[in-house]
């Protein structure tokens, strides 16, 4: 038992700690809204901060400024906060419930599987047109079975991943080793659809599956909204049965966690989450691998912190990544997605090297 004595010694510390994590929190909620409105101003046609807060407030709205910010700028930066959040809390998620430090979407082939379930509902279920337009490759005719087809392929790869886990107790290197195993039986399950579409398709089904935000409209982002959010606050309510999961699977039991239960049901959502970014944005590699480990590094490995900070480190890198996406190369856009992996690889690389040894 502790003493009256040792908790009033212990709360200053304690305080001082959670006040730190507060103040990481409010930085990142900080650094997300200003490159939000980055976003929104830079660009083939720069838009000052004043005629932004003009347009939003309608005290002088220009026709051009007012046509750029709502059909163009501002559901892609909705589309790379919200996708950014996603892919982030669900690679924080697997990790903590798979006790995998180098678990993620991406490198446990779900975006893989997902990519395969929404190539298949658009090439063999005609879920889609496919189109060779600069506005989009991909037009989504059944948004609904192009998503429940890219969720399935993803609860295939999730529960295949959380059996193996539980039946062989394998290494978080294995585990690893098995997700690019079963990402890679999906990639070329949709490299064989690849061989019956016709040119137009081939090509358009290979640009969509780079990963790009730019493709993202008003209904995409209100569907991945719709989707991320709740997932979200699933598991920032479940974040103390995490926790527990860290600590070990009889831990956890012996505090009254259903185990089995909490990383079941934590695989389908992050799973779901996966799914709908994938399906509407295409494959955006490492997000949920670099941003958990950068905000653990900072704030520790308590979920009560980690979930929602991996969330807003989500946001930013995706929108900072996708802002110099369009600046780069400009007026051409690059795919956001190949900017994400050219940070992502040499961190996944320096990940399993740092863990020689251990």
């Amino acid at each position: 038992m502790v003493s009256h004595l040792e908790y009033e010694k212990a709360l200053p510390a304690y305080t001082r700690y959670v006040r730190k994590k507060r103040l990481f929190l409010f930085g990142l909620l900080a650094a997300c809204t200003l490159l939000f409105l980055t976003a929104l101003s830079v660009g083939p046609v720069y838009i000052p901060a004043i005629s932004l807060l003009r347009t939003f407030s309608g005290l002088s709205v220009d026709p051009k400024f007012s046509t750029i910010i709502y059909n163009i700028r501002l559901p892609h930066a909705l589309a790379a906060t919200i996708a950014g959040a996603g892919l982030a809390a669900a690679g924080a998620a697997m990790q903590s419930i798979l006790r995998n430090p180098l678990g993620s979407p991406f490198t446990l082939g779900v975006s893989q599987a997902g990519a395969f379930g929404a190539a298949f509902s658009v090439i063999i279920a005609g879920s889609g047109i496919m189109q060779s337009t600069q506005v989009g490759s991909i037009t989504f005719t059944n948004s609904l079975m192009t998503v429940t087809f890219a969720f399935a392929a993803c609860i295939l790869c999730a529960l295949t991943i959380t059996f193996i886990a539980r039946s062989y107790g394998t290494t978080p290197e294995i585990m690893v080793l098995c997700g690019v195993a079963i990402g890679s039986i999906f990639s070329a399950g949709t490299m064989f659809l690849h061989y019956f579409a016709d040119d137009v398709q081939l090509a358009a089904i290979v640009f969509w599956s780079f990963g790009d935000v730019g493709r993202a409209g008003w209904r995409e982002v209100c569907i991945m909204g719709a989707v991320i959010a709740p997932g979200v606050v699933f598991f920032i309510v479940n974040r103390w049965n995490y926790n527990a999961i860290e600590a070990g699977d009889e831990t956890a039991k012996g505090l009254g966690v259903n185990v089995q239960g909490v990383r079941l049901s934590g695989m389908i959502v992050s799973s779901l989450m996966t799914a709908v970014i994938v399906s509407f944005l295409g494959i955006i590699g490492f997000i949920g691998l670099i941003c958990p480990h950068t905000v653990r590094k900072i704030v520790g490995s308590d979920n009560r912190f980690v979930i929602p900070a991996s969330c807003l480190c989500g946001a930013a890198l995706l929108m900072a990544s996708d802002t110099a996406a369009r600046l780069m190369l400009a007026p051409h856009v690059l795919p956001v997605a190949v900017l994400t992996s050219f940070l992502g690889g040499p961190l996944f690389l320096y990940l399993l090297l740092a863990r020689k040894g251990r």
